[in-house]
């Protein structure tokens, strides 16, 4: 599909608000409200848009303690929906280079954080190896 600058500009307002009101988008892109919701709804239609979210406040939630797991792995499969399905899992990639994988935690202390290694390394015995990167100040996150 191609997105052309109206829907780039409201995808920005989207980006910052999911919950702006069409009216409201309408005004800032000066393009008709009529207009605005057919183009939205023709992101979602065509899956631009897979899905409105919310950004969390980290710290409020409890999981201040961000940490990047560098993982590397033998040649069978060993990330499956029990990891995927995690809650202190928030976003896995696969990568090139040394490791296999990059995936994204969150929790609450360090204590957790700890918790949580010790059980994924004694589960998945087919990792051989992952390195840990502990966050020490976000200064950009986007959903």
């Amino acid at each position: 599909m191609d997105i052309d600058n109206k829907d780039k500009r409201i995808i920005e307002i989207l980006k910052q608000d999911s919950r702006a009101p069409i009216r409201e988008i309408a005004k800032s892109t000066k393009i008709r409200p009529s207009t605005v919701h057919q183009r939205i709804q023709k992101l979602i239609d065509k899956k631009v848009i897979e899905k409105f979210t919310i950004k969390l406040n980290n710290k409020e939630v409890g999981e201040n303690f961000i940490v990047f797991m560098l993982v590397k792995g033998g040649t069978t499969e060993y990330i499956d929906n029990r990891i995927l399905n995690n809650s202190h899992v928030k976003e896995v990639f696969g990568i090139t280079g040394e490791y296999d994988l990059l995936i994204k935690l969150k929790f609450e202390d360090v204590e957790e954080f700890h918790k949580f290694v010790l059980d994924f390394r004694r589960e998945k015995k087919e990792i051989q190896s992952t390195l840990t990167m502990v966050v020490t100040t976000n200064l950009k996150e986007e959903i």
